[in-house]
């Protein structure tokens, strides 16, 4: 299986205490990583729970968001269901989308804004950074993405926010996996959107970033190897994360992903459907 967790460090406390109620704001990535079972927010719920902490969360990601977006609906989605913690993940989309994008500048008063709003209300903020947009780090959407993602990590200090650099995160486990010969995405099922591990690395930097030491992440890691219909595969094929990554092992030796083999078997199969 391929390393894909950043590396932690002991912790003297979780930042996030049992009962508390926990609002994920963001787009796709995040109403994704709510709404399946092997999502990011569900992971993060699991691995504390395993640890004793039990959250509510509140999910808060809409398809195609940006900041001007969430900025908008922050008060109806966030602060009015009195959260005791915000975790933002917002920058894909401003910059992915182009000339219906949000430039830098406009970018960077929307985000101020949702921190010192959520802030004020009382709530307690986590700063994602914006996740790769394709797995090709030199790629024209990351080189423009990273000024993006320099301003959140600047605005994270000033603001006393915790800092979850779940960009680093992942162009460390992309490297990690292309030294290792895989080819295709690795994280990602189309270059932007989770796969299971894209979706246990951004777990991962979230459980860091909240405090969790190594055996309080074994404990979570364990947690999610075996929830059930955790991934959808295709049609009716739903595995446990535990069953996903025995098959990721088994494609990784042919330098490709499980969605890419079983879209290959599938092709295949229709081409051999017997003729009319």
């Amino acid at each position: 299986m391929l390393t894909l967790f950043p590396a932690l460090r002991t912790a003297a406390e979780v930042l996030v205490q049992d009962g508390q109620k926990v609002a994920f704001l963001g787009d796709s990535i995040t109403a994704q990583g709510a709404g399946t079972p092997s999502g990011y927010v569900n992971l993060v719920a699991a691995g504390l729970a395993a640890n004793g902490i039990k959250i509510s969360v509140i999910g808060a990601g809409i398809s195609g968001h940006k900041s001007n977006d969430m900025l908008a609906r922050l008060n109806r989605d966030v602060l009015q269901k009195k959260p005791d913690w915000m975790l933002l993940s917002c920058g894909v989309n401003d910059v992915w989308h182009g000339a219906t994008g949000v430039p830098l500048a406009p970018y960077k008063t929307n985000i101020t804004a949702i921190v010192n709003q959520t802030q004020a209300a009382g709530v307690k903020v986590m700063i994602l950074t914006a996740t790769m947009i394709s797995e090709d780090p030199a790629g024209d959407n990351n080189q423009k993405l990273a000024a993006y993602n320099e301003f959140l990590k600047t605005l994270a200090t000033e603001k006393k926010c915790s800092l979850a650099d779940l960009n680093a995160d992942m162009q460390a486990a992309v490297a990690v996996a292309r030294a290792k010969g895989a080819k295709g995405n690795v994280l990602t099922r189309d270059g932007v959107h989770m796969n299971p591990s894209g979706d246990q690395m951004m777990a991962a930097g979230i459980l860091h970033a909240f405090g969790l030491n190594d055996a309080q992440f074994a404990k979570a890691r364990e947690a999610w190897l075996d929830i059930p219909n955790a991934v959808k595969l295709t049609g009716t094929i739903n595995l446990t994360i535990r069953e996903y990554q025995t098959l990721e092992q088994l494609v990784t030796a042919q330098g490709k992903s499980v969605e890419t083999v079983l879209n290959e078997q599938l092709a295949e199969a229709v081409k051999n459907l017997p003729a009319k």
